[in-house]
C-alpha cells in the first residue's frame, strides 16, 4: 500500500504536504511545534488535522506491519497463495486481513478440529465439491471406524458437517455479508434483567431502556454507551436480532449447489448450523464491539472538545476570596493575590449554622482586609447555602464585590495528590481544593492542568470506555492548549511545563530545580543549560515558552529564536515610508504590509511572516482574552423561583450528544435539548455551544421532584 498516496485521499491534501509531514513526524518533531513552527512544510495544516493524520499514520502502519507477518505465517505453513497474497495487499482495514487470515489461523480444539482427528476431512471434502453421485450414506460408510469414535454413518456425516460448518464461517465473504447485513439491517434491543426491581433507584436510571429497540445503523452514540452501562450494572439485558433469513439465502447462493439434490439439504443444514453456532454469534459479539469503539470515540472527540473550550477560558485577573463549601467541617477559606499567592486561610460554619452574622462578618473582614472584590464558591456539597449567604452578605454590606460559581470537579483529586501536597505541605487536604478552586478562576489552564482530565467532568460516560484511548486523547487536548497559550518558564509549575512540547515530566522537574538553584531564567538560551534539555528538545519547546522582562523582548512573545533575525530585520525594514526604525509598541500603526514583498526580501515563508507580524504587533498576548468572559454574579435564585417562560443569563457547563447542561444559578443545571438550540437542524450540540459559553435561556418546565430543569434556546434575545 502506498501509505502517502492513502492519506494524501483520506485528508484531502497534495502529496507534497503529507510527505513532508510524515518526514517531520519520523524526525521526532512535536505536533504542536509542526502545526506552529513548520508551516510552509505542511501547507498550514492545523493542530487537530495533525493529530487525526499522525493516528491514521500509525494505524495505517500497523496494517502494513500485520499484513507482512501473516504472509510471512502463511509462507512459512505453505499456505499462501498467489489469490491469498493479492487479497493481503488489497486489504485496506485489520479486520480485512484478519478474515483472510481466519481459516489459517491456529485454532483451539473445535468439533471441526476433533472431526478433521477422526479422519473425516475427505468425506467434508467430497461432500463440499457438491457433484456426488451417490447417496451419503453410501460415501460416509466407508469412514466408520470405531477405534476412532465414528460408529455409524450418521456419526461421519456430522463430523463432517461440522467440517463444513467451520469452513463456510472462516470464508472472508461469509463473515463480510453477515457483518453487513447486520449493521445494515439488524436491530438493537434490550429488556429488563430477571429479577431487577423496575422501582429500585438503580435500576430507575434506565427506565426508558427496559423495552427498547432501535436499527443498530441508525442508534445514538450515547444510548450505546447507555444500554452497556445498563448491562454491566445487571439491570438490562441487551441483544442483536439480525436479519437471519436474508442472510442465510444470499450465503446459500454462496456456497450450495441447488441442482444437486443429494448434497443440497445436507449442505443447507451445514449452512444453518454454521451460521447459528459460529457466524452470528462472533458477528453480534463484533457488532457491539464497533457500535461501542464508534459510540467511544465519538463521546471522547465531545469530551476533549468540551475539555478545550473549559481550558481556554479567559483567566479572570485580580485578587479572589475561595470558598470550598462544606457541612461538618465547614466552608474552607483561601483568600489569594492576583498571582495565586496565599494571603491566608481560614473557616466558616455558615451551612450549619441558623446564625450566619458571625460568618459573614469573618467573610467581610478577609475582603476588606485584601481589598478583594470577587468570590469564587466552588458547587459541590453545601455550595447552594453558602451562595445565599454569600449573596446576603452582598446585599446587607452594598459591596462591589461578585461571585462566580466554579465548577470543582478532580479539586479533590488535585488537593489529596502528591503535588497537591507538594505545593502545600503545611495545609490539610480542604484548603488546597479552597486554593484550587480560586486558582481555577483566576488561571484555568494552569490549574487544571494539574488534574487527570477525565477527573474534570466535563464528558459522558468517561468511565464507561477505553481509558488508554481517552488518556492519549485528552493529554492532547491539553497539549494543545497549553502550547497555544504559552507558559511563563519563571512561574509556571511542573504539570503545566511537562504538557509543552518536548519537555518530559523528567525535563520539566529539571527546569524547575533549575530555577530553585539559580533563580529566574533570564532569557530562552539558559534553558540549555537545563539538565537533559538538548538542542532538540530546546527546538521543540523554546517557542512556546515565554519571559517576561527578558532583556531580549522577542523572548516573551510566540517568536521562535530561530526567527529572532527574520523579525528583526523586519523591524528595521522600510517598504512603504521612509519613517525611523520600528519598534514593537508603533507596530500597529504601520501601513499594510505587502506580506509577499517582504517574505522575498527576507527569504522567508508568508505563513511564518504572518505569525511574526502578529506576535510583534501585541507581544505577550493571550489566545483566551478573545473569548466571552465569566458570569459573574451578585444575587441568587432557587429552584422553586423559576417559573416556565421565564428568561435567563445561564453558563455552558457541559455539552453532551443530546444537549448542553446550562448553570442558571439555582445549584441544579438545567438541560437545553439538541432541538432547544437553533432554529435549524443541527447534528451535534457543538455546532451551537461550546463549554463556559454565557447563553440566554428560557424555562420550559420545572420539575421539582425530580430536580430537572427544561430549557430554551430558540428565540431567545
Amino acid at each position: 500500500m502506498d501509505i502517502i498516496k492513502k492519506l494524501t485521499e483520506e485528508f484531502t491534501l497534495a502529496r507534497w504536504q503529507v510527505e513532508n509531514t510524515v518526514k517531520l513526524i519520523d524526525e521526532d518533531n512535536t505536533i504542536p511545534f509542526i502545526a506552529r513552527y513548520r508551516k510552509e512544510q505542511t501547507g498550514e495544516i492545523d493542530d487537530q488535522k495533525l493529530r487525526e493524520l499522525d493516528e491514521r499514520l500509525k494505524y495505517l502502519r500497523n496494517l502494513e506491519d500485520r499484513k507482512a507477518l501473516v504472509i510471512n505465517t502463511l509462507t512459512e505453513q505453505g499456505n499462501l497463495t498467489d489469490e491469498l497474497a493479492a487479497k493481503l495487499t488489497a486489504a485496506t482495514t485489520l479486520t480485512e486481513v484478519e478474515d483472510i487470515y481466519r481459516p489459517f489461523k491456529p485454532k483451539r480444539r473445535t468439533r471441526a478440529t476433533m472431526a478433521i482427528e477422526k479422519g473425516l476431512q475427505p468425506l467434508a471434502d467430497i461432500i463440499w465439491a457438491q457433484d456426488v453421485t451417490a447417496a451419503l450414506e453410501t460415501l460416509a460408510a466407508d469412514f466408520i471406524d470405531p477405534e476412532k469414535g465414528v460408529e455409524t454413518t450418521a456419526d461421519a456425516l456430522a463430523g463432517a458437517s461440522d467440517i463444513i460448518a467451520e469452513k463456510i464461517s472462516d470464508d472472508p465473504g461469509c463473515r463480510s455479508l453477515a457483518r453487513k447485513l447486520t449493521h445494515d439491517e439488524g436491530t438493537i434491543f434490550t429488556a429488563i434483567a430477571k429479577k431487577v426491581d423496575p422501582e429500585n433507584e438503580k435500576a430507575a436510571v434506565f427506565e426508558m431502556y427496559f423495552e427498547f429497540n432501535e436499527p443498530i445503523k441508525k442508534i445514538a452514540g450515547h444510548r450505546v454507551l447507555a444500554l452497556n452501562r445498563g448491562e454491566n450494572e445487571g439491570v438490562l439485558k441487551v441483544d442483536i436480532e439480525a436479519p437471519a433469513e436474508k442472510i442465510l439465502a444470499q450465503l446459500s447462493s454462496l456456497f450450495i449447489n441447488e441442482s444437486n439434490p443429494l448434497t443440497c439439504r445436507f449442505m443447507e443444514a451445514s449452512l444453518a448450523d454454521s451460521y447459528k453456532r459460529l457466524t452470528a454469534p462472533a458477528v453480534e459479539t463484533e457488532t457491539r464491539r464497533n457500535l461501542t469503539e464508534m459510540a467511544e470515540e465519538g463521546a471522547i472527540k465531545v469530551f476533549g472538545e468540551n475539555l478545550r473550550q473549559l481550558l481556554m477560558q479567559p483567566p479572570v485577573n485580580g485578587k479572589v476570596l475561595a470558598i470550598d463549601p462544606g457541612y461538618r467541617t465547614g466552608c474552607k477559606l483561601a483568600a489569594l493575590d492576583e498571582t495565586g499567592k496565599v494571603y491566608e486561610t481560614g473557616v466558616v460554619f455558615c451551612t450549619t449554622n441558623k446564625d450566619t452574622a458571625p460568618s459573614k462578618r469573618v467573610l467581610k473582614q478577609i475582603l476588606d482586609k485584601h481589598n478583594i472584590n470577587l468570590i469564587a464558591i466552588g458547587n459541590g456539597t453545601a455550595s447552594r447555602e453558602t451562595e445565599t449567604v454569600v449573596a446576603e452578605l452582598i446585599k446587607e454590606t452594598a459591596a462591589s464585590a461578585q461571585y462566580v460559581i466554579v465548577n470543582e470537579a478532580g479539586a479533590s483529586v488535585y488537593s489529596a495528590s502528591k503535588l497537591g501536597a507538594e505545593e502545600f505541605p503545611e495545609f490539610d487536604v480542604a484548603l488546597r481544593s479552597a486554593v484550587s478552586i480560586g486558582r481555577r478562576l483566576q488561571d484555568p489552564l494552569a490549574e487544571l492542568v494539574k488534574i487527570d482530565p477525565w477527573s474534570i467532568g466535563v464528558g459522558q460516560y468517561q468511565h464507561d470506555m477505553n481509558q488508554k484511548r481517552l488518556g492519549e486523547t485528552l493529554s492532547g487536548v491539553v497539549e494543545a492548549c497549553v502550547n497555544a497559550v504559552g507558559v511563563d518558564l519563571n512561574t509556571a509549575s511542573p504539570s503545566l511545563l511537562s504538557y509543552v512540547a518536548g519537555i518530559s515530566p523528567a525535563i520539566a522537574k529539571n527546569i524547575l530545580k533549575h530555577r530553585e538553584d539559580n533563580g529566574r531564567f533570564t532569557s530562552r538560551k539558559e534553558l540549555l543549560k537545563v539538565s537533559k534539555l538538548g538542542p532538540k528538545a530546546f527546538e521543540q519547546c523554546a517557542g512556546f515558552l515565554r519571559i517576561p522582562g527578558s532583556a531580549e523582548p522577542l523572548d516573551n512573545t510566540a517568536v521562535h529564536p530561530e526567527s529572532y533575525a527574520v523579525a528583526k530585520a523586519f523591524l528595521t525594514m522600510k517598504p512603504q515610508a521612509p519613517k525611523p526604525a520600528r519598534s514593537l509598541k508603533d507596530l500597529s500603526t504601520e501601513p499594510k504590509i505587502d506580506l509577499a514583498a517582504v517574505a522575498k526580501a527576507l527569504e522567508v515563508g508568508i505563513p511564518t511572516l504572518k505569525d511574526i507580524v502578529k506576535e510583534l504587533e501585541k507581544p505577550g498576548r493571550d489566545p483566551r482574552e478573545e473569548l466571552p468572559p465569566v458570569l459573574l454574579k451578585s444575587d441568587v435564585l432557587e429552584m422553586e423561583d423559576l417559573a416556565e417562560g421565564m428568561v435567563l443569563t445561564g453558563t455552558v457547563r457541559n455539552v453532551i450528544d443530546f444537549g448542553a447542561f446550562v448553570d442558571i444559578g439555582v445549584h441544579q443545571d438545567g438541560l437545553v435539548h439538541i432541538s432547544q438550540m437553533v432554529n435549524r437542524f443541527i447534528k451535534h450540540p457543538l455546532e451551537a455551544v461550546n463549554v463556559g459559553d454565557v447563553v440566554k435561556v428560557k424555562v420550559l418546565s420545572v420539575d421539582l421532584k425530580k430536580k430537572r430543569i427544561s430549557l430554551s434556546m430558540k428565540g431567545v434575545k
